[in-house]
């Protein structure tokens, strides 16, 4: 019984080894924790639990999409049809949904739309280590902590009033 478990549960990664999902899903959550941390860090209403979760699920999307491609190569028929585009498109959708769920508005003040890119930018991070492309999501996390964190201190918001 033991043996049936076992197998099922390191058999089951077809197109990505465990060893290499486990890495891609930790460097999701740790990037995502990095932009989240700054969102925590100015008391933002999303903060690491949040960007950590939606990397970590645009990591986990990901690599299911790997999975079902190599379902595909294994068809006989040829009868699954795969979109890895759909994937992305899924995510966005998703992640959008969220974003738009912290950005308020009151009058002429926008509040949250930082917060909202920041949870965007945490799902892009979350495909790039579920595609395996690390040096990109380190790469991007990077950049967006400058724009989120640095920024701030060289051009003061302008209280999110727009006109």
């Amino acid at each position: 019984m033991l043996d049936i478990v076992r197998d099922e549960l390191l058999t089951t990664f077809t197109a990505t080894p465990l060893s290499v999902a486990t890495l891609r899903l930790v460097a999701a959550a740790a990037l995502g924790a990095i932009i989240g941390w700054e969102r925590e860090a100015h008391d933002k209403p999303a903060g690491l639990r949040t960007h950590i979760l939606i990397s970590i699920a645009a990591c986990l999307f990901t690599l299911i999409a790997f999975d079902l491609m190599a379902l595909d190569e294994m068809a006989e028929d040829g009868a699954l049809r795969v979109d890895p585009i759909r994937v992305i498109e899924a995510v966005t959708a998703g992640v959008a949904f969220l974003a738009a769920g912290s950005i308020i508005t009151q009058g002429a003040r926008v509040r949250g739309l930082t917060t909202g890119a920041g949870m965007w930018m945490a799902g892009a991070v979350g495909l790039s280590c579920g595609t395996g492309n690390v040096p990109l999501a380190a790469l991007a996390t990077g950049l967006a902590l400058v724009v989120m964190w640095i920024l701030r201190k060289v051009v003061p918001e302008s209280g999110g009033e727009y006109r």
